[in-house]
């Protein structure tokens, strides 16, 4: 019986130590956020696409699974906002990781989540609504060349 009361309370003070390291990368994110930061979180469509074709980022969109059955862009990784804490670690860190919604209330939530863990990440300012936009008729022809999708 004791025992197993000391495997519970080892149990108890593992999960209680993970549970504080986590809250305290959070912590840490918010203590040394200033204007530096704010303005390097943020990127816009037009900064994105030149990102992308140099290789430097990848863009996740963290929409819901019936939101990209609807629509999708034909690159980037799709990662849903409530599957990023299991699957972050299939982000490469070596790259800017721009998460994109529809606007971007769900982007930032996954922007700040992803500098707790150490990612350079950054949400995108006009969302896919404006990433969209930005790629139409040759800008898209154009851009999927630029990135290796589509020959030219």
């Amino acid at each position: 019986m004791l025992k197993l009361a000391t495997l519970f309370a080892l149990f108890i003070l593992n999960f209680a130590s993970i549970s504080l390291a986590q809250d305290s990368a959070f912590d840490t994110f918010l203590t040394k956020f200033d204007y530096e930061t704010r303005a390097d979180m943020k990127t816009d469509s037009n900064k994105l696409l030149k990102l992308l074709a140099e290789k430097k980022a990848v863009l996740v969109d963290i929409r819901f699974p019936e939101e990209t059955k609807a629509w999708k862009m034909g690159f980037g990784l799709f990662i849903p906002l409530n599957e990023l804490p299991k699957r972050y670690k299939e982000l490469p860190k070596d790259k800017i990781i721009v998460t994109a919604c529809p606007h971007k209330d769900r982007s930032s939530i996954a922007m700040a989540f992803l500098r707790s863990k150490g990612y350079n990440s950054r949400y995108l300012t006009d969302g896919l609504v404006g990433l969209a936009e930005n790629l139409r008729g040759d800008n898209a022809k154009e851009f999927m060349e630029d990135i290796g999708i589509q020959k030219p």
